[in-house]
């Protein structure tokens, strides 16, 4: 699938409505696609397309939701489940709080900037433009999101000037991703059929799928469907390659699910390293997937039901903002916010609640 045989074909017209945290919509009655531009957050997400940001200007910020058995899957969720269930419990269950890091920062800018990029026509997207973006998407993060003023003046110990260097240091950081970008496609030949898509479908077993599709381009002369997705970080090495491509083999069976077609490509687009990662999946991989997430989602509900949510050390614990109350690292867990199944009684999934 060339880049110059790429241009929009929008699956089905949006709708309009309200929304929550992320920016996030929930998927139109008859199960076609809809579109929300925003970063996938832990909870679930009720309301329609084309929602601003929770904070962002002239958008209601939600009060806070009581805990809730989980009620739906995104492939972040999933993965941390299957990296650790304690942090999936922390996250979707307890919502305990995470400090902001530069580095999902600073994907999340330019994963903005590459949106509005495409805003121009197409003789107009160009490095220089790119790079005259990313100053305003900046400010419009901190202005949807205060806490983030923080993030620096932190790192220079209450310094005003080493925060503002530490701050320029850290915004030409993300410009050389975006410049790095242009070495790897073309967006002047490229119109996506969708940026920032939100997805969501229920599986024949009711499981509930969603996720943030980055860009979806589709083929005039074919109808090929591809889904792209941007990483701010390094390709990983070929032993870690299936992981990565999990969370974009999720994409492919919600868009497989939702509109009976089945995805040409699946591109990865690591701009930290300057590699792409493509993979042409068929029926049997999506087929893979899907019983894999039923199979991880009875464990997600015997654990709700339980009340056993079993930590999983690995060297990714150095960067979790929970060790405080993990008890690999001496810590106590919250006391468990839903009610446990009385031992011995039979399982029963939870009922619908807080999106995972």
């Amino acid at each position: 699938m060339e880049s110059s045989a790429i241009q929009a074909s929008v699956p089905e017209a949006r709708g309009t409505g309200g929304g929550e945290a992320g920016g996030r919509g929930a998927a139109p009655a008859d199960g076609g696609i809809s579109g929300a531009a925003g970063a996938e957050a832990p909870g679930g997400v009720t309301g329609g397309v084309g929602v601003p940001a929770a904070g962002a200007e002239g958008a209601p910020v939600p009060a806070p939701r009581p805990p809730a058995p989980p009620s739906s899957l995104s492939p972040s969720r999933a993965g941390d489940f299957m990296r650790c269930p304690l942090l999936y419990r922390f996250r979707v269950i307890d919502r305990l709080p995470e400090k902001p890091s530069e580095a999902a920062t600073r994907g999340t800018l330019v994963h903005a900037v590459l949106e509005r990029l495409f805003d121009a026509p197409a003789g107009e997207r160009t490095a220089e433009r790119a790079r005259a973006l990313l100053p305003g998407q900046w400010e419009k993060l901190r202005a949807a999101r205060p806490e983030l003023d923080e993030l620096f003046a932190g790192t220079a110990g209450g310094d005003a000037a080493a925060a503002g260097e530490r701050l320029a240091e850290w915004l030409a950081s993300a410009e050389r991703l975006i410049e790095r970008w242009f070495t790897l496609e073309d967006p002047t030949r490229l119109e996506p059929a969708e940026r920032e898509l939100f997805v969501e479908t229920a599986l024949d077993s009711g499981l509930r799928l969603r996720g943030i599709i980055d860009r979806i381009d589709v083929a005039p002369a074919t109808g090929d469907v591809r889904i792209v997705d941007y990483k701010t970080g390094k390709a990983p090495r070929p032993q870690y390659a299936e992981e990565a491509l999990f969370q974009m083999k999720f994409y492919a069976l919600v868009v497989w699910r939702l509109k009976g077609v089945l995805p040409r490509r699946l591109q990865l687009v690591y701009l930290g390293s300057g590699d792409v990662l493509t993979y042409d999946p068929v029926q049997g991989d999506l087929e893979r997937v899907e019983r894999k997430l039923h199979a991880l989602w009875r464990a997600i509900e015997e654990a709700t039901a339980s009340g056993e949510w079993r930590p999983r050390p690995s060297k990714l614990c150095g960067w979790c903002d929970h060790r405080a109350v993990c008890p690999e690292f001496g810590g106590t867990p919250p006391p468990y916010p839903l009610p446990v199944r009385p031992a011995g009684s039979a399982a029963e999934g939870p009922a619908a609640g807080a999106g995972a």
